[in-house]
């Protein structure tokens, strides 16, 4: 459920409409700050905030105005649309949208057809090699090329399966900072977050081919020509990581900006009317929270069954080779340790950017609530401190995936139990075929060894 504009208005115009404000301001009529039995500071921003409520977070100029999101990551989304995978506009002020129709959506059906047949290529050689190999831990590395394949196979259905519902996401960031400007009377701002994006941008195209090449070369059987069907999915990976990570810190920046505003607020002044305000613009900033987990699930889910996947088989083809020759290190090792640290990195990533996100939406604001002196305001303001605090534990700071996992540290620590399990299955199976191959010979003299003792 998205809260509606018309909702949010109701909200501010009750609380615009508290006794304890007094009927609304007019700013024609400056003699009301000569009253001496009221504060020209106050009534100044009483002034202020009945200018402000006159803006319309459903106004797409007025959203384009105060969007500052959008104008620091529309980098990122360029790209995204540049790899064919999100194809999203902004087709008016304030507002992206997806349409399957769009010049947008045909273009990444074209570059899709055009990749399609260049990994379908590269695949058809690598099932050859797969079929032609003979070792066990061979088949094993030629699995793991053919998994990197795969996430090309699922763009329709976790990218443009799911832009109708980011680009809802994206829009709703329009009408929350709109609503933050109503709110607070200053506009949300992200420090250093296009540069961020820039070096983002750059660093994921630079770590595809890094990566790619460092496998060629460390990896016997992985052609270099092999490596042009794998350069858009490995840039995609990397700019899901870096797309989930700038939307996680979005959200820590819009909390952190949201309960210093508030704290200030509450120090020059706490009525019943403000806190209204700050609650309902905390209940939108905790919506667009599970707003992000709710529009990218697919894209998500996906992603962290293929990082779970590659993890466990590269591991285990790591430890297949100490047990086979030691502790040799040799290139074929080197290049499994780099696809594990890899992949690792970026499912790190991904738990530890939600955790960090949900930690900061509900802790600002509920250490000032506690902080205020109750024995120092009106009873009406009491109340709204209550309903505030009982909003926050009613609707808790998680980031989930439509109900199927919960984003958080808790992720990876289960994930890394899993891989576990699954590590020593497998090193079963290895040390099984191990022992059916040795000579009869060595094993009755193991045996005879074993009795000697």
């Amino acid at each position: 459920m998205v809260i509606k504009d018309s909702e949010f208005e109701d909200s501010l115009n009750y609380a615009l409409l508290r006794g304890d404000m007094g009927t609304n301001w007019d700013t024609d009529k400056d003699e009301r700050m000569m009253n001496g039995t009221l504060d020209p500071d106050l009534v100044q921003r009483a002034k202020e905030r009945a200018i402000r409520a006159q803006l319309n977070s459903a106004d797409g100029d007025t959203c384009e105005l105060h969007d500052q999101f959008y104008r620091d990551h529309k980098l990122l989304l360029v790209l995204f649309r540049g790899l064919a995978v999100m194809p999203i506009l902004r087709s008016s002020p304030g507002r992206i949208t997806f349409d399957w129709r769009s010049w947008a959506s045909i273009y990444a059906y074209c570059f899709y057809v055009v990749s399609t047949i260049i990994v379908l290529i590269v695949g058809y050689e690598r099932l050859k090699i797969l079929q032609d190999t003979k070792k066990f831990d061979e088949y094993i590395y030629g699995i793991l090329f053919v998994i990197f394949l795969v996430p090309h196979f699922w763009i329709p259905f976790v990218g443009w399966g799911v832009a109708k519902h980011v680009a809802v996401y994206k829009t709703m960031w329009g009408a929350f900072q709109v609503r933050y400007y109503r709110v607070t009377g200053t506009n949300l701002q992200f420090p250093y977050l296009k540069i961020l994006i820039v070096m983002f941008s750059v660093g994921c195209l630079v770590c595809a081919i890094v990566f790619l090449l460092s496998l060629s070369i460390l990896l016997e059987g992985f052609a270099l020509w092999h490596t042009s069907a794998y350069y858009h999915i490995i840039t995609m990976l990397n700019m899901n990581s870096a797309l989930w990570y700038i939307n996680c810190r979005g959200i820590r920046v819009a909390s952190s900006s949201l309960s210093d505003r508030f704290r200030k607020d509450v120090a020059i002044e706490c009525t019943a009317a403000m806190i209204s305000q700050y609650r309902f613009l905390w209940l939108n900033l905790s919506e667009l929270l599970q707003a992000l987990g709710n529009a990218y699930a697919r894209t998500y889910s996906t992603y962290c069954l293929f990082m779970f996947a590659n993890i466990t088989i590269a591991i285990y083809g790591a430890l297949s080779e100490v047990i086979d020759h030691g502790f040799g290190f040799s290139f074929k090792e080197i290049g499994l340790i780099v696809d594990t640290v890899y992949c690792s990195t970026l499912l790190f990533i991904f738990c530890d950017c939600s955790h960090n996100a949900t930690l900061q939406v509900a802790q600002g604001v509920q250490d000032t609530l506690l902080g205020i002196n109750l024995l120092k305001v009106d009873l009406p303001t009491q109340k709204e401190i209550d309903l505030f605090i009982q909003a926050i534990e009613m609707n808790p700071a998680i980031v989930s995936l439509k109900g199927y996992a919960e984003v958080n540290r808790e992720l990876l620590t289960a994930s890394i139990a899993t891989i576990a399990i699954y590590l020593i299955v497998l090193l079963q199976f290895k040390l099984s075929l191990i022992s059916q191959q040795m000579p009869i010979e060595l094993m009755e003299t193991i045996k005879q060894g074993q009795k000697g003792l």
